[in-house]
């Protein structure tokens, strides 16, 4: 099976510093769609992973983050794409649990429910805790200057072997999709 595991805000959608509070606020990056379509159609489970602590502060419900999803997924589908599954932390910032990355709690889900192993499975991400997820798993680690992937560049001490993309649609040309 051939698996890719993308973060959601700064990958797929424009990030905000004050959260994606409501589908309203929920923006596609120009071509990020259509990259998903193009995962999809290549073969691949397109599963996302992603922090949402914005649950934890009170900013907004589980009711609200459904509706961010549902949204998401329809826009994905309309553009010719599928996404798998949706694994999400709700815990605030200061949590200590294990699915927030940078611990790898999510992705060993994702391992689980999908019944293999993560090792050289592309995860892309933004931030350098979703590298470093990817790294305790044996997963890819890809970063995309989309989001906050160019400050996170720019910050150094990415893990060994990252790789570096403009955006979602380059990594989905560089997979063969």
């Amino acid at each position: 099976m051939k698996l890719v595991i993308l973060d959601r805000d700064g990958v797929i959608n424009f990030d905000s510093d004050q959260f994606v509070k409501s589908p309203e606020e929920w923006r596609p990056i120009p071509g990020s769609l259509e990259a998903v379509a193009r995962l999809t159609q290549a073969g691949f489970r397109v599963v996302v992973a992603t922090n949402q602590s914005g649950v934890g502060r009170g900013l907004f419900d589980m009711a609200t983050l459904s509706a961010i999803h549902d949204k998401m997924h329809r826009a994905v589908n309309q553009a010719g794409g599928r996404i798998d599954a949706v694994f999400y932390c709700p815990h605030a910032a200061d949590s200590t649990c294990a699915c927030r990355k940078p611990s790898p709690g999510m992705l060993v889900d994702i391992a689980e429910r999908f019944n293999t192993a993560l090792d050289g499975v592309p995860t892309v991400g933004d931030s350098l805790r979703d590298l470093q997820a990817a790294v305790a798993v044996r997963a890819r680690p890809i970063l995309v200057l989309t989001g906050k992937g160019a400050r996170t560049r720019d910050a150094g001490g990415l893990p060994e072997g990252t790789e570096i993309y403009a955006d979602l649609a380059a990594v989905a040309q560089a997979l063969g999709a």
